[in-house]
């Protein structure tokens, strides 16, 4: 008779410094009508609390447990600003988690951030695919054998595992990330990243020569890029993911995703579990004596507050008993959890960090009228994509004028906006902390009609995997000055169909020989995530003292009323492929 094994996992990923509670809406329809539910989730405290509940219950079952982190813990609010990655290393020490793989963000400023990170954690740091082999020996960020750091073993070619018992064998966990790392964050240029696929499928083959069957593969790499590991692979148990921001599960009811939450491919089930910290994901599986998972059951849960607005959109009254009616039917939605928490992290955050952000949310910039959702991607709901990016690009438009009286236009890529803009007080910590917690330079260039046609195709197949290997959702191009349709059922080279720049007070053709002046971020000036094209200006030119949540904080003070007033509609997205 074959053995059979159980795991509990609960895993996180792009949790983006969000130690409290993070706003999140839910829909409803009653009787024909859609109301609104707005409230918060998650956060730190109360992730400590069910992390530990589940934590408790496989001990009582005798069941091995794990807790999993799919990367990308730095930057995304205030916290990481005012704290620079101390406060991540604190709290995340204290949910205690088994690993953590390294993401994109961690590695944004270079090597020494990770260095720090690496210094303050009690848990190990997965990154089976970067290979510090060329690393200055003298440098003050060397990461190269580190002891808190599983990285790329040159001698053998594979990731340097992370091997726990497992009843009366073994398991192993990898940690893989992104190979196109160099092309979405900043590693030092001595830090290579190795082929994601290749490395796993060398890694697994030495894991089965000792034996080690049961095998979870902790990704940063996305959901798309996941799946494509799951096909090329075999003998991957799991797949712990993050990256790509995906909710997985069955939400549609309550008016979010709706899709398979452990996605199979190839006998290998792939978990994500949102952003933010606002869901957790929470899984057993069943696996083999050859580690193949035979059974699982999980989903991901938000952790709610007790207060919930209730809204429509004809803004009628809503009796009271119907609110209290739908705030009900929402607790009870089998993916809601409570407010529970651990009570010495929130007293931990709200003692050693909180204070220095309260003096920012006191600086209120403007009142906005409604919201304005930020997706990355155009979609059915939202044909021309996020509603607030083309307005962070018009901010950017606005900010240099001053500077470069000639500048025809300026583009911003979806994921430098981090979420979407709330109706009511907008503060300088919401813009600091929430929206654009990235301080990056603004950058003036001169470049040819022809590049920026490649430039804006290039962006948007990385975004949605249009017959290139994409880096994710965030590159696609967001414009002011510029607007376009991209028919993504068209050959190569030939998607961006139509193109035109506001030029005395008129659009006009946009010409491939004429040269035009444009700003972007400091981060899209340097080519990464298919805006290569780029690079092909003439010109660049950093603007002094002016970055790109300073150009929206000037915006906002001197045009919010604008805000509620107009829409941009820049970009007309025929069809993905």
């Amino acid at each position: 008779m074959s053995n059979s094994y159980r795991l509990s996992i609960a895993h996180i990923n792009d949790t983006h410094s969000n130690f409290e509670p993070t706003q999140v809406k839910f829909s409803l329809l009653e009787q024909g009508q859609t109301y609104q539910l707005s409230t918060r989730s998650g956060g730190y405290a109360r992730l400590g609390y069910q992390i530990n509940q589940a934590r408790q219950q496989a001990k009582q079952q005798q069941k091995p447990f794990l807790f999993l982190h799919g990367g990308d813990s730095f930057q995304g609010t205030l916290y990481f600003r005012e704290f620079q990655g101390q406060a991540n290393s604190h709290l995340l020490n204290l949910l205690s988690p088994d690993a953590m793989v390294l993401g994109n963000h961690e590695i944004d400023a270079g090597n020494s951030p990770v260095k720090a990170f690496l210094n303050r954690i009690e848990f190990p740091l997965l990154a089976g695919n970067m290979d510090l082999s060329h690393e200055d020996e003298t440098k003050q960020s060397k990461l190269r054998d580190h002891p808190q750091l599983l990285d790329y073993c040159v001698k053998d070619q594979i990731a340097k595992p992370l091997i726990k018992p497992f009843y009366d064998t073994h398991m192993a966990i990898i940690g893989i990330t992104l190979d196109q790392m160099p092309l979405i964050a900043r590693p030092d240029p001595d830090t290579l990243f190795v082929n994601a696929i290749e490395t796993t499928k060398r890694t697994i083959a030495a894991l089965h020569k000792q034996g080690i069957k049961h095998i979870i593969v902790l990704s940063h790499l996305g959901l798309d890029q996941d799946k494509e590991l799951a096909e090329k692979v075999d003998g991957i148990s799991a797949i712990i993911g993050g990256h790509s921001h995906t909710l997985q599960g069955q939400f549609a009811d309550i008016g979010l995703s709706d899709m398979p939450y452990g996605e199979t491919v190839n006998n290998t089930p792939i978990f994500h579990a949102g952003k933010y910290a606002e869901t957790l994901g929470l899984v057993e599986l069943t696996l083999d004596e050859n580690g193949r998972v035979s059974h699982f059951d999980g989903d991901n849960f938000f952790m709610l507050d007790d207060t919930i607005d209730v809204t429509c959109d004809n803004e009628a009254n809503i009796a009271e008993p119907l609110k209290i009616a739908l705030c009900q039917k929402l607790a009870q939605h089998k993916n809601m959890l409570g407010s529970q928490q651990d009570d010495n992290i929130d007293a931990v955050i709200a003692s050693q960090y909180r204070p220095a952000l309260i003096a920012l949310e006191n600086q209120i910039l403007a009142h906005i009228p409604k919201d304005f959702v930020h997706t990355r991607l155009p979609s059915k709901h939202f044909p021309h994509g996020s509603e607030i990016a083309p307005w962070v690009s018009r901010s950017m438009f606005k900010a240099t004028q001053p500077h470069e009286p000639k500048l025809d236009f300026a583009l911003h890529n979806a994921g430098g906006v981090r979420q979407s803009l709330n109706k009511g007080q907008l503060s300088v910590a919401d813009v600091l902390g929430r929206i654009l917690p990235f301080e990056l330079p603004l950058v003036t260039y001169q470049i040819q009609g022809m590049y920026i046609v490649e430039m804006l195709e290039s962006a948007i197949n990385a975004a949605t995997n249009n017959g290139v290997i994409g880096t994710g959702a965030g590159s696609f191009p967001y414009p002011y000055g510029i607007r376009y349709s991209y028919d993504g059922k068209q050959a190569s080279g030939q998607r961006i169909v139509n193109i035109e720049v506001y030029q005395q007070e008129q659009w006009q053709p946009l010409h491939p020989e004429q040269l035009y002046i444009g700003v972007s971020s400091a981060y899209t000036a340097s080519g990464r995530e298919g805006y290569d094209a780029i690079l092909k200006a003439i010109w660049q030119q950093p603007i002094a003292n002016k970055t790109l949540p300073e150009a929206f904080i000037d915006f906002v003070n001197q045009y919010g009323y604008k805000i509620g007033q107009q829409q941009i509609l820049n970009i007309n997205y025929i069809s993905h492929r």
